[in-house]
């Protein structure tokens, strides 16, 4: 088996685990969170997204947040559109997200677009992100399965990486918004990726929902993947996909990691540090196997 001996997580926890809930968590909460979790020795951090507080009432604190923990050289905004951009760069960002589905019908519940005119949307605003040296991340929901359209042709998601990297995008994180994918599936699409993408960056992005996410993880291993999003405490799941629960648990995969004997450079415990301050303002469980088996020691 070809195992990397090294893995990089990018904690997802304070934007994609956060977005969804119902209840305000108060900026000084996420800060703290958010220090924590760098405290922990992650690199990457999605910190949280510039969208429209409307639609996503729980980011509307972006600017603040980047100004008090956005400071980190892996700091990650998601900007939807161009005004988002414009607002993240406006804050400092150096490293901007952007989203698409490959199903048309999870982009018109989700943007009121379809795929194909969401990505003639994004395109010129990529182009011009790259002008000015930003890092840019494109998140592919429904890579696998989306809830209105089924499953997805593998087929269907490499023509959509593969615009984005002819486009210049630097990662693509590729994800299993509802969580359906089996580890066959896993394996299958990213190692069509892999070959056929061989110079953009190649990110795994899966949802615990039917409790497959760390086969998946193993399985995207096997395919030469060593790049995984991952939420602390397993929160979050979307908004505009039903049935998607909260993403794999970021202490569960660090230790199973690590287990491998694959180094990721994430310390577990302070993970139960950060979720102690976040876990009052959350309405999920938090029911990952590391975090319940050290709260029974």
């Amino acid at each position: 088996m070809n195992i990397p001996n090294r893995a990089t997580i990018i904690e997802v926890g304070p934007r994609d685990g956060l977005q969804n809930e119902p209840q305000f968590v108060p900026t000084e909460t996420k800060t703290a969170f958010i220090q924590k979790l760098w405290k922990a020795g992650f690199q990457e951090m999605e910190i949280t997204s510039f969208v429209s507080p409307k639609w996503v009432p729980q980011m509307l604190d972006a600017k603040e947040i980047m100004a008090a923990a956005g400071s980190a050289a892996g700091s990650i905004v998601l900007a939807p559109n161009k005004k988002g951009i414009e607002a993240a760069l406006d804050s400092g960002a150096r490293k901007v997200a952007v989203f698409i589905g490959v199903s048309s019908s999870f982009n018109q519940k989700n943007i009121n677009k379809t795929t194909e005119d969401a990505m003639l949307g994004l395109l010129p605003q990529i182009a011009e992100l790259k002008s000015k040296g930003i890092f840019v991340r494109a998140c592919i929901s429904t890579a696998f399965h989306c809830p209105y359209e089924g499953k997805i042709d593998p087929l269907a998601t490499l023509a959509l990486c593969r615009r984005f990297a002819e486009a210049g995008v630097d990662e693509l994180s590729v994800a299993d918004t509802i969580g359906r994918a089996a580890p066959t599936e896993s394996y299958s699409l990213f190692s069509l990726l892999k070959k056929e993408l061989p110079s953009v960056l190649l990110t795994a992005h899966f949802h615990d929902t039917r409790k497959m996410a760390l086969a998946n993880i193993y399985a995207a291993l096997l395919a030469g993947i060593d790049r995984f999003d991952s939420s602390t405490g397993g929160l979050g799941g979307c908004p505009f996909a039903p049935g998607a629960s909260g993403n794999v648990a970021t202490e569960d995969v660090v230790y199973m990691l690590h287990e491998m004997g694959i180094d990721t450079g994430i310390n577990p415990d302070i993970l139960i540090e950060a979720i102690a301050i976040v876990k009052p303002y959350v309405s999920r469980e938090i029911t990952s196997g590391f975090y319940i088996n050290k709260m029974n020691q």
